[in-house]
């Protein structure tokens, strides 16, 4: 994991506009109607709406997608009884977590009130404001009976996430993992360590879901809970036992089959995992240091199944897994409450994901990274992009079903599209990139060592455990640049080229160049110059298989890169030119752009290759093409220059494949207005389709259009250039392209390595 210090926990809160979130308007306001439609005289009308019919408040107020994340600041993670305002920047990571994970918008509220009573009454009055509550980070015994009567008084969804979020994450896992190893909840003997609001939940729901309660044994600080222990509260005495022979945890886990800690770190023994039954499940869920590492669990049994809440070991258990998708699915239906068949419904959907064919963000790629349910990985991913629609889909469906539905779904596909829509896949992309590419670390060339966006950027994919990097330039000079930017080389291969020791290598690389170009006049001599230049040095890395990908482009031109892609590492048979794609996600979709960086002129033939290369970079990203090809005409109403062309090519490709999804030529507004398209040009090969991929008529169009959108508005997040066509996985950045940025490049280079090699 990346170390996180004080100064830059600091920074990133207090950087910009302090804080994490902000209020983001939703209606036009630009002119004076607007204003009066948004609140003088207009506003009236749907008050009174309103007033005839309270429900209305979710037709026209954003009730319906506003969740409140309460808590007095009485048990912040990790730190305790800090108080209302410290808890501050919990909740606002809260609000994030909802919005970036299920669209969900948060208000936070920290209620500066210890009395359970007085909390009660401060939630109840705000309560009509949202459309559900989420209570946060308040300690027990209180937080039980808060939620109760919260649950039983108002008439939206209150959920304390503390104690059900785990619960229903690590029920989850618990049937996943109890299918793997063979064994039957109804029958294994289960060790909770901790007895607090989440372990108390998590039992709970263990029980819902076929444990028996004389095979549990909970314990707390004193050790086993034992039913002749005075001053028990209500929630201890539920599972408190009846047995006298066990008291310590020693003995409680001799012979267990399941291990549940909600407690500290350090408390589980590698001699307790061993006295463990066979197959032994541990989920030892303390934070950060849990009851027992992962790697002292594995070496004292290799046979356990083993889960964590930390996000650097299979099989996390982490709430964000859950939280989002259950409001969500609350929401979208109006319920009244988030009842025990919304949660069982939410444990079950998440628990069949992970059985389910593990996609990737290209093409497969967690088949590339061998995730299959089995030890290793019985607990879906927190970036699964699958989350939004099985598990909000599965509690919307329990919350019209067990009737606290105020709103029914009826086209469920319809749903699910919307739920996709309202994520726009924005930063999904680039976090689904990280973790595919972080499972198979490859070896990736920097090209440009000495260049502070390069270094740095070399640097922090290491640190993301996105790479294994190698920089190319002068190592003095590297480290010179590496310690005035404060920047940890260590594990990082610096190759200077220059240097006499390289000269075997530069010799054999010119061998191998001359002989492969010797029908292009190429020489040996000629060869061995050029291996002094780092982009021939570095493809040559990459095509002999020393290195896996490449990337370059920080102050390199691209048509000198170019030429040396093609001489080094040659175009992908099949094709005859390649070229280079941008994506531009944004809340209104993904759209692939080509050709943004290689051909300035294409002719037909040149449209044609672009359009089926981007194709098939757009199924690289698990994506299904909807392809419009660009131009300033619509459908041949401009029969010379440059419509001409995107028209025969169009044919070419229509003719080629009778299925395949693309049209054109077509105007802009035309290709992403899909009614306007489909009245006025009905015979559209793609009527009734989103299109999410534009291949522009020349690299002016394309590169004009991206670079507009990025610099208009900060709602759009670019990632590229994308190569498509080469070889190898050669990428280039943009010469003004960002530390993130180049980063995201790293990120897609390592798994088109990764895809490659499958291939092979």
């Amino acid at each position: 994991m990346v170390k996180i210090t004080k100064e830059a926990a600091l920074a990133y809160h207090a950087q910009g506009k302090p804080g994490k979130i902000e209020v983001v308007p939703t209606k036009p306001y630009s002119t004076q109607t607007d204003l009066s439609l948004a609140y003088s005289p207009g506003v009236a009308e749907p008050c009174l709406e309103i007033q005839k019919n309270p429900d209305d408040a979710y037709k026209y107020t954003s009730k319906g997608n506003l969740v409140a994340v309460i808590s007095n600041g009485t048990a912040v993670l990790g730190l305790g009884d800090i108080g209302a305002v410290s808890g501050k920047p919990v909740m606002e990571g809260k609000g994030l977590l909802f919005k970036i994970y299920g669209g969900i918008d948060v208000f936070d509220i920290e209620v500066n009130e210890k009395d359970p009573d007085k909390f009660i009454e401060a939630v109840k009055a705000i309560a009509p404001t949202f459309g559900g509550i989420n209570l946060e980070d308040i300690k027990a015994p209180e937080c039980f009976e808060i939620e109760k009567r919260l649950k039983e008084e108002l008439d939206i969804p209150v959920m304390h996430d503390d104690q059900h979020g785990t619960a229903i994450i690590s029920s989850a896992g618990l049937l996943n993992a109890l299918c793997v190893n063979g064994k039957k909840i109804e029958e294994v003997k289960i060790v909770v360590n901790g007895a607090g609001a989440a372990a108390i939940s998590c039992t709970k729901l263990y029980v819902a879901l076929g444990a028996r309660k004389e095979n549990i044994l909970m314990l707390d600080s004193k050790g086993v809970i034992t039913a002749d222990r005075p001053g028990l509260n209500e929630q201890k005495k539920e599972f408190a036992t009846t047995r006298t022979d066990v008291h310590t945890l020693e003995e409680a886990v001799k012979g267990a089959d399941v291990f549940l800690g909600l407690s500290k770190g350090g408390v589980l023994s590698k001699d307790m995992v061993r006295s463990m039954a066979k197959d032994p499940i541990v989920f030892a869920l303390a934070n950060p240091v849990p009851e027992i590492t992962y790697e002292d669990a594995m070496d004292a049994r290799p046979d356990v199944l083993m889960s964590t809440g930390r996000s650097d070991y299979p099989n996390q258990i982490n709430n964000v897994i859950g939280f989002p998708y259950i409001f969500r699915g609350a929401l979208d239906t109006a319920s009244t409450a988030i009842n025990e068949e919304m949660k069982l419904a939410a444990v079950r959907a998440i628990a069949d994901l992970a059985k389910q064919p593990v996609p990737d963000v290209v093409n497969e790629v967690y088949h590339v990274n061998n995730f299959t349910f089995g030890r290793d990985y019985f607990i879906p991913k927190p970036v699964d992009p699958r989350l939004i629609t099985e598990v909000s889909m599965a509690v919307a469906k329990a919350a019209m079903e067990s009737g606290v539905a105020r709103k029914q779904i009826t086209d469920w596909d319809a749903y699910a599209a919307h739920l996709k829509q309202i994520m726009g896949q924005e930063s999904k992309l680039t976090q689904q990139l990280y973790e595919t590419a972080r499972r198979n670390p490859q070896r990736v060339v920097f090209a440009e060592g000495i260049h502070p966006t390069m270094l740095k950027a070399a640097v922090q994919a290491k640190s993301e455990g996105i790479c294994k990097p190698i920089l190319l330039g002068n190592e003095k000079k590297i480290r010179e640049i590496a310690s005035e930017l404060e920047l940890n080389l260590d594990g990082i291969e610096i190759i200077s080229l220059r240097q006499d020791c390289e000269a075997p290598r530069r010799e054999r690389y010119a061998k191998i160049l001359a002989e492969k170009r010797a029908r292009e006049g190429y020489t040996y001599e000629e060869a061995n110059d050029k291996m002094f230049e780092r982009n021939y040095f570095g493809m040559m890395m990459v095509e002999t298989g020393e290195a896996d990908a490449f990337i370059t482009g920080v102050y390199t031109k691209y048509s000198n890169t170019i030429k040396v892609a093609k001489e080094v590492v040659g175009i992908k048979p099949g094709y005859d030119h390649f070229g280079a794609m941008h994506i531009l996600n944004s809340k209104k979709g993904t759209y692939f752009i080509a050709d943004t960086l290689i051909n300035r002129h294409p002719g037909t033939e040149t449209l044609v290759d672009v359009a089926r290369l981007a194709e098939e970079t757009v199924k690289f990203f698990n994506q299904k093409p909807v392809t419009a090809m660009i131009s300033y005409s619509n459908f041949g109403a401009d029969q010379v220059g440059s419509p001409a062309k995107v028209h025969e090519a169009v044919r070419i490709l229509q003719e080629e494949d009778a299925n395949r999804l693309i049209d054109g030529e077509m105007q802009l507004n035309f290709a992403l207005d899909k009614e306007m398209r489909d009245r006025k040009y009905p015979f559209s090969r793609l009527k009734g389709q989103d299109v999410n991929t534009l291949v522009f008529p020349n690299l002016s169009s394309a590169n004009t259009a991206y670079k507009l959108i990025q610099g208009m508005t900060n709602d759009v997040e670019v990632i590229g250039p994308i190569q498509m066509g080469l070889n190898k996985p050669i990428h280039f950045t943009d010469f003004e392209s960002s530390v993130r940025e180049v980063v995201t490049i790293t990120a897609i280079a390592a798994i088109d390595a990764i895809v490659q090699k499958k291939k092979k």
